[in-house]
Formats: C-alpha cells, sequence, structure tokens
C-alpha cells in the first residue's frame, strides 16, 4: 500500500505539474546552452588567482586615466567601463595584467532575454513567478517521490545502482535516467524553490550589517597600490568595483562589491570607511542562482543542461509508463461468482497483464465464462474450474504492487471447490531473482488442499511472444479450448487495420456446412500460408482469428458455417465486392518448412485451409503428403481431390489421402497414419517435418498415434521430435 501511495503521488504530481516543468525544461536546456555558450570565447587570464587589487588598479590606471568601473563576472572575465588616453570610451573584456582589450562586452540576445522571461515568470510578472516557484516546488516533490520508488524498488538504499528489468525502453530509460541526473535535478528543484521564495519575500531577509569605520581625516595621502584593503583583497573575491566620481573629492569613495560585503574606501589614503555584510540570505540567493544556473563552470552548465534535457524525456516517458499501465483495460463480461476460468494477474508495468487480456479476450470470444482481475483481488469464485496466475516480478525477487496481499488473502478465502490452477511467470534471465514470485505462488498453491497444479509452472523470458505460446499451445492442447498460437497475437505492437475485399465466396449447402471465401488486400500487403487474418464481426470488438491460405496475393479461407458463431455467419453474409476490416498475424512458426527433405501434412475439416496454400507455395517440390480427415464426401472434398492430383501432376504435392468419418467404411486421418506408419516415422527419423491442423482433438488423437510409432520402431518420444521442431501444430 506504502507502494502504491508513492507511486500515485509520484503520478499525480507530474499530471499536474508536466506543462509548466516542460517550460521550465525545454527554456532550462536553452539557458544551460547559453551558459556554455557564453564561456567561448575565454577571456579569464591564467593567473586570475593570484592578482590582487594593487596589482591591477595601478596598471589600469597606465592605460586608462578614468574608470567608472571594474566589473569581475561568474566566468571571472574582468571587464571595463572606461576611458582611455585618447578620451575614447571603453567598455570590454580586459587582461587585468595590463588593460589589454580582449573583446567586447556582448549583450544577450533579444531570444535569450525572452526565454530568461519566460523561465522565470511566463511573462505574467508576479503571477508567473508564483507559477513557476510551485512547478519548481512541484517537481522537487516529484524528485524526491521518484527517489522513494527507486529505493523500494531495489529494496533498500544498498541495492540504488542495481540491475533492472528491461521491461519496455520508456520504463527503462525513466529509472535509470532517474538515477544518473537524480542530484542534478534535485540541485535544480531546490535551488528553483529558494529564489522563488526568495524574491516573492517568502523567506525574510537577514538584517544588513552596516558598520562605519573612524577615519583619520588627517592622514597622509597614499598611492592605490600602497592602500592596505587593496593588498589583501584578491580579485577572485570582486565582483565590482566603483571608481570615486571626482578625483581627490574626500567624500567619494572606492566602493569594493566582493562575495560577501560591501567596503567604502577613501580614495586619498585608502582607509576603510564602512563594511556592510551581505545577510547570509543573501549569499544563499548567490549561491543557489550559480548553482541553478550553472554559470560558474562548464561542466556544470552542461550536467544541468543535461538534466534539463532528460526532464522532457522524464515526462515522455512517465506518459509513456502511465500509457502502457492503464491501457489493457479490463472488461469483464461474467461476474467473478459466474466464471468457470479465473485469470489473476500480478503486473507493475502492464505487460503481463497485457499477455492476460490477450488470453481472456480469447477465452470470452469462445464462448467460455472468463473472469479477470488483479492478484490483490482474489476472493471466493464458487464456478471456477481453471485458475490462471500470470505475474511478474518485482525489484529483487519480490511481488508487483497489485499483488502484495495475494498470499494473506489466499490464506482469507480457501476456495471450497477443487480448481487446477497454472501459474505463468514473466522476468528477466539476467537478473538472479528471475521469476522468483511465481515461483513462490506456484508452490503456495501446490499446498493448498482444493488444488491441483494442470501444467507445471512456465517462465517467459523478456516478454519473449515465441516462449509464450509455448505455454498457449499445451494448455490449449489439454484444456481443448482453443487460444491463438501465432507469437504475433501476443506482440504490444498491434498491426494496423487493413481493409479487404470480397473476390468469391462458395455457399453452404444440406451436406455441407463449409465454405470457402477469398479476399483481396486493398493495398500492398505481405502475409504467407499459416499466417492468421483476426476479424472483428461482434460489438464486443473481441478477435476471431482464421488460418490463411495464400493464393496468387489473396487470402483464402475455408469456414464452417455455424448458426451462433458470429465469426462464420459475418463472413457468410458478405457478398462478392463487399469489405471488411482485419488484421493479418504472423505465424512464422507455422510457415512452409524451406529447407527439410519431405514434409507430412494432417488436417481435419477447416484446417486443410492453410495446407493448400503452402502446396501452391511449394516451388522447390519438397515432397508433400497430405492427410486429411472429413464427415462426409461431397461437392468440396472433390474439389480438394481435384487440386490435390492437379497438384501431383504439377510436382508440388506426392500424395493425397482422404478419410471419411460418417460414410460406408468410416475412418478417421489416424487410420491413414497408421497406414502409412513406416513412412511417417521414416520421414520423421530423416530429419522431416509433420504439420497439424485442424480440431485440437483431433491433433491429441494424432499425436498418441504418432507417440506409439515412432517409440515402438525407433524407441523415440514424440517430445524429442517437439523439441527439434519437426512437429507443428496449429489447432483449434
Amino acid at each position: 500500500m506504502t507502494l502504491s501511495i508513492w507511486r500515485y503521488s509520484h503520478l499525480s504530481l507530474g499530471l499536474i505539474s508536466s506543462v509548466f516543468v516542460l517550460i521550465l525544461a525545454v527554456t532550462g536546456v536553452i539557458l544551460a546552452f547559453d551558459a556554455v555558450e557564453e564561456k567561448v570565447p575565454s577571456y579569464r587570464v591564467e593567473n586570475f588567482n593570484d592578482l590582487n587589487l594593487s596589482q591591477v588598479l595601478p596598471e589600469l590606471r597606465k592605460v586608462y586615466p578614468e574608470i567608472t568601473e571594474l566589473t569581475v563576472d561568474h566566468n571571472q572575465f574582468v571587464s571595463i567601463d572606461a576611458f582611455d588616453q585618447n578620451g575614447e570610451a571603453v567598455k570590454a573584456y580586459i587582461d587585468p595584467n595590463n588593460g589589454e582589450i580582449l573583446g567586447q562586452v556582448k549583450t544577450k540576445s533579444q531570444f535569450i532575454q525572452w526565454t530568461t522571461a519566460l523561465h522565470r515568470s511566463l511573462f505574467l510578472k508576479d503571477t508567473g513567478r508564483i507559477v513557476i516557484g510551485i512547478a519548481s516546488f512541484l517537481l522537487l516533490l516529484i524528485t524526491i517521490s521518484g527517489l522513494v520508488l527507486i529505493i523500494k524498488r531495489q529494496q533498500g538504499i544498498k541495492h540504488f545502482f542495481a540491475k533492472i528489468n528491461r521491461d519496455f525502453f520508456a520504463q527503462y530509460f525513466h529509472v535509470i535516467t532517474g538515477r544518473v541526473f537524480l542530484i542534478p535535478i534535485f540541485i535544480i528543484a531546490l535551488t528553483g524553490t529558494y529564489l522563488f521564495m526568495v524574491r516573492m519575500n517568502l523567506i525574510a531577509n537577514n538584517k544588513v550589517e552596516r558598520v562605519q569605520q573612524k577615519v583619520n581625516v588627517d592622514a597622509a595621502k597614499i598611492k592605490e597600490a600602497a592602500f592596505p584593503i587593496f593588498k589583501i583583497t584578491q580579485l577572485a573575491e570582486v565582483e565590482k568595483i566603483e571608481f570615486p566620481f571626482i578625483a581627490d573629492e574626500p567624500e567619494e569613495f572606492f566602493i569594493l562589491k566582493l562575495r560577501d560585503q560591501e567596503i567604502s574606501v577613501n580614495q586619498i589614503n585608502g582607509q576603510i570607511v564602512a563594511k556592510t555584510k551581505y545577510p547570509y540570505s543573501a549569499l544563499l540567493e548567490k549561491l543557489s542562482l550559480d548553482w541553478h544556473t550553472g554559470r560558474t563552470s562548464v561542466l556544470l552548465a552542461i550536467i544541468l543542461g543535461l538534466a534539463s534535457l532528460n526532464i522532457v524525456f522524464f515526462i515522455y516517458t512517465g506518459f509513456v509508463i502511465t500509457y502502457k499501465r492503464t491501457r489493457t483495460k479490463i472488461k469483464n463480461k461474467f461476474k467473478a461468482d459466474q466464471a468457470e476460468i479465473v485469470i489473476l494477474v500480478g503486473s507493475e508495468n502492464g505487460s503481463t497483464l497485457f499477455f492476460a487480456n490477450q488470453i481472456h479476450q480469447q477465452l470470452l470470444a469462445d464462448g467460455k465464462s472468463s473472469f479477470i482481475a488483479q492478484l490483490n483481488q482474489y476472493n471466493v469464485y464458487p464456478n471456477a474450474k481453471q485458475l490462471l496466475i500470470f505475474t511478474s516480478t518485482y525489484g529483487l525477487g519480490t511481488a508487483p504492487t497489485n499483488a502484495n496481499q495475494f498470499q494473506n488473502l489466499l490464506q482469507k478465502f480457501p476456495q471450497q471447490q477443487q480448481i487446477e490452477f497454472s501459474v505463468i511467470g514473466f522476468g528477466s534471465k539476467a537478473y538472479p531473482d528471475y521469476c522468483a514470485f511465481a515461483i513462490q505462488l506456484d508452490e503456495l498453491l501446490n499446498k493448498q488442499t482444493w488444488t491441483k497444479q494442470f501444467l507445471p509452472i512456465h517462465t517467459v523470458n523478456d516478454k519473449d511472444t515465441e516462449e509464450f505460446t509455448q505455454w498457449v499451445k499445451h494448455w490449449s492442447e489439454k484444456s481443448l479450448i482453443t487460444l491463438a498460437t501465432a507469437p504475433a497475437v501476443y506482440n504490444e505492437k498491434i498491426p494496423d487495420l487493413k481493409k479487404f475485399k470480397v473476390i468469391a465466396k462458395t455457399l453452404v449447402s444440406d451436406d455441407n456446412s463449409t465454405f470457402k471465401i477469398i479476399l483481396q488486400p486493398v493495398a500492398k500487403l505481405k502475409f504467407k500460408s499459416g499466417d492468421l487474418l483476426a476479424i472483428y464481426p461482434a460489438e464486443d470488438h473481441r478477435e476471431r482469428f482464421y488460418s490463411i491460405a495464400q493464393v496468387n496475393g489473396k487470402i483464402q479461407l475455408i469456414v464452417k458455417l455455424y448458426t451462433t458463431g458470429f465469426g462464420s455467419s459475418f463472413l457468410y453474409q458478405l457478398e462478392q465486392g463487399n469489405t471488411l476490416s482485419g488484421r493479418v498475424m504472423l505465424n512464422p512458426n507455422f510457415h512452409l518448412p524451406k529447407k527439410v527433405k519431405a514434409i507430412v501434412m494432417i488436417a481435419n475439416g477447416t484446417g486443410i485451409a492453410p495446407f493448400l496454400g503452402m502446396i501452391l507455395e511449394n516451388k522447390k517440390q519438397i515432397p508433400i503428403h497430405l492427410y486429411t480427415g472429413f464427415r462426409y464426401r461431397n461437392v468440396l472434398t472433390q474439389s480438394y481431390q481435384d487440386f490435390a492430383s492437379a497438384e501431383i501432376n504439377l510436382g508440388r504435392l506426392n500424395s493425397f489421402d482422404i478419410a471419411y468419418s460418417r460414410e460406408e467404411n468410416s475412418q478417421y486421418v489416424m487410420d491413414l497414419i497408421k497406414k502409412d506408419a513406416t513412412k511417417i516415422v521414416n520421414i520423421l527419423a530423416n530429419g522431416g517435418v509433420i504439420m497439424i491442423c485442424g480440431s485440437l482433438a483431433m491433433q491429441q488423437d494424432v499425436e498418441q498415434v504418432l507417440e506409439t510409432l515412432t517409440m515402438s520402431m525407433n524407441n523415440i518420444p514424440l517430445s524429442l521430435y517437439k523439441d527439434q521442431k519437426q512437429l507443428l501444430s496449429d489447432c483449434y
């Protein structure tokens, strides 16, 4: 809960102050660049720190008989306002050793003056100063809350610079640069806030201490070089010297404005007339200005400029992080007590929630009663049969913020029925505590009396979609619930919607509920057989996926019409010339293999669709053996036989076997595999590939047959071929 407070505070402060902090940051970058630029060329002499006034002033008098003012700026450039021996006015940077002119004093450009005014007051005078001051203070609070979040994330100060999970660039950049620029940004915010408070008189000024000195009016006149105060005052201590207006006038003084005090000096005898000590608040104001602007050091100015630039990126990355955390909105069609499948999520930055939500949406689209919530919202689920836990690990092996109460809740709300559970952990193998919290939860759930592990814990490294789809495939195969296994479906960068035009469509009949529809992309689009087409037919905007056959640059779908099916009904209602919107999801793990000796394709029903396209793509004439299963002979199956005959003649297909389960002499596709067992097992043994597309039930039956055959004939488990990617499947 504490972490949430700091996080929400950090976010709220950022949102409230973002516009004004952005203005401060951008103008701060410009002014920092100007602070660096004004130091080039450098007019600082090498022996500057060794010079005192008794050395400098007499030499300058030789060159400039009449001097009004001598100034030493924050760069330690010495400038003079005087008249030379020819009576010409001089206002320039000089060498204090000999008075040589080094360069002209330049006034700030109109742009820099405009930027400075915007930075200080937004051109709104006192009102603007108040706004900018508050923005500086909010930036200070943001910095402090950010520091607390980093410390909490890393489980203490000692791990402040420990590695962090690189969930995505914005999050990684935000934390890493937050560490690097924490101190400079804190300095900018603190000094900016202090300067505002001083200038708005919110901080009381200390009383000025002016001490009048006793002066001996009868003291003899001495040369300036012999003035005691000039001998002990270094040029480096000086900010400005105002020279007497009238020479030899006792009431006209040298005014030495030093860093910490102002001294009036009698021009006749060098005696100190008065001393004015600057108050502590004034010194602190000057120090704050130096640190806020970086005007005294090129290195500091560069650091502050980079820090200001980084604030701009902080604002951007902060909003990206917020967007990622909030963009995946949890929408539940069913209540918690109605759901048979409960998905609980522990996610720090929203990435894990995205994966979980993709599964949730597919389950709903398939008609399953799915419910999704945060782990900290765990409760009693009286109708639940499956519990899916998706969780990342935060910091050094601890729970994400929205999951840190789950263990207590688990003890508080035991379920009253047996529930099968699966845990999916997300993390990075670059860290020693890889998926530690997920492992902890898996062990905890295994100890409950009401749980049964459905699948062993599965971990996903760096949001690898292929690793995630391995779990999807295993869970889908075991549960017989259709889930998309194409990695593209789980990419956070979703392909844009494209327009497709209906070119042709077949009709269903009494003995055939399957139809074929051909779509032409309106714009140029790359895809291959085996990829998926996602369409959005229902008002709930959930995706329906169909496996693609690529035929002459067009998409060919084979769809079974269900009277209650949103997707199939939507497609069947389309007429030639109609258009629809959809996304092509690449599925490279189910493309036609290029470098294999032979391929066995096994399908039932509409699962034949991608294989028809792959056969057409078989330009290298790799031996392909197609085994299919259907219920009845009809016009559609006859078209497949005609297609196969033509492709065999062209050398793109070697054999085609078809089984009918509802005809006389009933057969299933498994019977065809047993009939050609020797050929199929030899193809596997020689590095060939088996591809399966169709129903999950068929896939299970086929894999059982193949397991029996490979063990009995070669004493090799089917899992070995799966690991070698010789068994590819895309089933539903």
